[in-house]
């Protein structure tokens, strides 16, 4: 049951219904238990009297000459019983034949006397009952009386009507319960301002949050909240400083963008300058135009490099997978490189199983598993040595891992190779170890190692060729080996 209902889950409102939902719900028992306890409380103290009544008449009973039973009741005694402003006193004596000796003759009889039962001696084993005479609610007390020299007992009744009984029960009940009607609210407005004390960090902790400014990035002080807020601050701080982390990388990226694509840029309008001479011939101006296609080539390849970056990282939202066959990627994407790789004299292979194998055969955005394999050829075709100098080999191969059971793809050139210490920075943006002359963007690698990372894959390089001239890098990919987003 919802007492506070509000269109907008409240944690206030929520905790306020568990507290007086319950406390409201036992209060109309507390009043039926009072009723009842009302009831056995005036009850008491006038059956004590019903029974002394009944007792006092049990003294009247006698054995006359003719053996015969007879109750003989003083005038002051009957008066004494009919002195009770609020209440009807009745009674009923029979004889051990059952008789009527005395008293209203149609006064309901008790239950029927067990044969076997003793008869009644004591004068504290009366019996109490609830029934109605004459159309009115009564309670009576009867004994039933041995009479020396009698085999049956005689049988005294006394009744009382329950007007006494009841109203003590009332006033019993008024004295209860006129309390809980100053105590129940009063319990609501503690419990209300208990609450309210008790979620006031939570209200600070809200006005510190929006007196922030928004570059503010820095972790909220979680001394200041209570220890069952804490996980919530402690995510909180966790989430702004991934949040902070982004932002500088987003920062970062968006410079070294801006200066990646200044180059090209300003290659394009020197050249346009240059072509726009009067003095210019036409071998200058085909040689201007020839600078202003290449320069606009790399500023296309800058940026098609780095919206293939930004949709790697994508959004933090679940990657969208579907069952990938690596060989028949690899095989696309060696085949689309061809061109690139004559055009240089390259000598680019493919080395593995044909499509459909089971075993290479994984879950993962084709698109995405396209572009980190193109990438890795196309750093192996920029680095891989000109034709002056020895003929340049390039060897892409799928397989399984006969360890780990999982697929591997692995490409290979025999140019210069990456210095150990070089081999963990050619994975950061932009970055592009000194001493090489290839014109690129250094985005390549970065972005399989973002795609990897999302398919649960782990990168490595290695030289291709260890001890020679020229070692290589050998570049692989081993899925399985990570956990994918």
């Amino acid at each position: 049951m919802k007492i506070f209902q509000r269109a907008q889950r409240s944690l206030f409102g929520e905790i306020l219904d568990w507290m007086l939902t319950p406390l409201l719900l036992l209060w109309p028992v507390s009043l039926a238990l009072t009723w009842l306890v009302a009831q056995n409380l005036a009850n008491k103290p006038f059956d004590r009297a019903l029974v002394y009544n009944a007792q006092a008449l049990a003294q009247f009973l006698h054995v006359g000459p003719d053996r015969r039973v007879r109750f003989n009741l003083p005038g002051p005694a009957s008066e004494l019983l009919r002195a009770d402003d609020s209440d009807n006193v009745y009674y009923q004596v029979l004889g051990v034949r059952g008789e009527f000796l005395s008293g209203e003759r149609d006064l309901p009889p008790p239950p029927e006397r067990d044969p076997d039962e003793p008869a009644i001696e004591s004068p504290d084993e009366a019996h109490l009952r609830d029934t109605e005479f004459r159309g009115l609610p009564v309670r009576v007390a009867h004994l039933w009386v041995q009479i020396e020299g009698m085999r049956q007992p005689a049988l005294v009744q006394v009744a009382e009507t329950r007007e006494k009984r009841s109203v003590l029960a009332t006033e019993i009940i008024k004295g209860v319960m006129l309390p809980q009607f100053v105590i129940l609210p009063l319990a609501v407005l503690l419990v209300w301002l208990a609450l309210l004390r008790g979620i006031k960090p939570l209200a600070e902790l809200e006005e510190r949050i929006r007196a922030r400014k928004p570059d503010d990035l820095s972790p909220l002080d979680d001394h200041a909240v209570p220890q069952e807020v804490g996980p919530l601050v402690a995510s909180v701080n966790d989430l702004l400083t991934r949040l902070k982390d982004s932002v500088a990388t987003q920062k970062r990226f968006l410079a070294d963008a801006a200066h990646q694509l200044k180059t090209p840029l300003a290659g394009l309008r020197m050249q346009a300058d240059l072509a726009q001479r009067e003095e210019s011939s036409a071998e200058d101006l085909k040689q201007s135009l020839l600078q202003i296609e290449r320069a606009s080539v790399r500023a296309t390849h800058t940026v098609n490099q780095l919206l293939a970056l930004a949709r790697a990282e994508g959004s933090g939202a679940p990657l969208e997978t579907q069952p990938c066959d690596l060989a028949r990627l690899t095989i696309e994407t060696v085949q689309d490189a061809v061109p690139r790789a004559l055009e240089r004299r390259i000598d680019l292979g493919y080395d593995g199983p044909n499509p459909g194998s089971p075993e290479l055969i994984l879950p993962g955005n084709p698109t995405l598993l396209k572009e980190m394999i193109r990438n890795m050829v196309d750093n192996a075709i920029n680095y891989a040595p000109s034709p002056d100098e020895e003929p340049g080999v390039i060897t892409v191969r799928v397989f399984n891992d006969s360890a780990t059971y999982a697929p591997v793809i692995q490409v290979e050139d025999n140019g210069p190779g990456i210095p150990a210490h070089d081999r963990e920075r050619v994975f950061e943006p932009f970055y592009r170890a000194l001493g090489t002359n290839v014109d690129g963007t250094g985005l390549g690698l970065p972005i399989v190692l973002e795609i990897a990372r999302q398919h649960g894959a782990e990168v490595s390089v290695d030289d291709a060729h260890p001890g020679e001239r020229r070692p290589g890098a050998r570049f692989t990919v081993r899925f399985g080996v990570g956990s994918a987003n």
